[in-house]
């Protein structure tokens, strides 16, 4: 399949599961726990299912939290994979504060080349890929009208602001503040006077990046591939950085351990 075909796959895939996200969340759904304690809902599930199917006609396996168990051993000769977060931001979707997304990403040789994040509550999408940059969508078609070609019609090329004209800008974790980050807001506070620190769920902290509406997103905190693999790749493609913390090497996927390490996005 050509990249067009592939990101119009990921398309029609992020917005009919996040149709089915909204369905749920707008009911009095209920949540149990994994094994880590971590929470699940029955909106993880439906958004797993209705990507899967949408992305296993392209051939490419696919490595998402519903599947975290696929061994290394076969993980480990795929060229290109396809990493998937069906509810990126469960907290946020228990909370009903609307910060939580769908994210797609495709990943070749290690590295994100494309990446989907959709936003159910705000009908916004946010796209990037080769040829075609970092873009927002910000009224998306509803499923199953949604195609590429009005995506494009519709979106804006990223970044659209420029946070240069204000103070410096932190975006960081909304459920998940680490006391290294409050460190790291504080140093930049004594380095830059002021600062401007603004919380965000899920991958949306890597779409403000990418908007130009943060200058740096640091995670002093935990993630797994499935949380950053698509906002990556739209902050790459939006001309941004994605390194490992204190190193100016980036993050790399499909690990034989799934955990990120503290990384920054600049």
């Amino acid at each position: 399949m050509s990249m067009q075909a592939l990101l119009d796959t990921a398309v029609s895939a992020a917005v009919e599961a996040g149709k089915a996200v909204l369905d749920i969340y707008d009911t009095d759904f209920s949540v149990d726990h994994k094994e880590d304690s971590s929470p699940l809902t029955k909106a993880d599930q439906a958004s797993h299912e209705i990507v899967a199917r949408h992305l296993e006609a392209t051939g490419i396996p696919l490595l998402s939290e519903e599947g975290a168990d696929i061994p290394f051993a076969r993980r480990k000769h795929w060229e290109k994979l396809w990493i998937v977060d069906p509810l990126d931001g469960t907290k946020e979707f228990i909370k009903r504060n609307g910060q939580f997304t769908v994210n797609i990403a495709l990943v070749q040789d290690r590295m994100p080349i494309m990446g989907v994040i959709f936003i159910p509550v705000k009908s916004t999408l946010y796209l990037g890929c080769p040829g075609y940059g970092a873009r927002r969508c910000p009224d998306v078609p509803a499923y199953p009208d949604v195609s590429l070609e009005a995506i494009l019609e519709q979106s804006v090329q990223l970044p659209e602001h420029f946070t240069q004209s204000g103070p410096f800008t932190i975006v960081g974790s909304r459920s998940h503040p680490t006391p290294e980050l409050q460190s790291y807001v504080r140093e930049k506070e004594r380095e830059l006077g002021e600062v401007q620190f603004v919380s965000a769920g899920s991958s949306l902290k890597f779409c403000l990046v990418a908007e130009g509406r943060a200058d740096i997103y640091p995670r002093l905190g935990p993630t797994m591939e499935w949380d950053t693999a698509a906002g990556q790749a739209i902050a790459l493609a939006a001309g941004r950085r994605v390194r490992i913390w204190e190193s100016d090497h980036p993050l790399v996927y499909n690990k034989e351990d799934l955990h990120n390490p503290w990384f920054m996005v600049e």
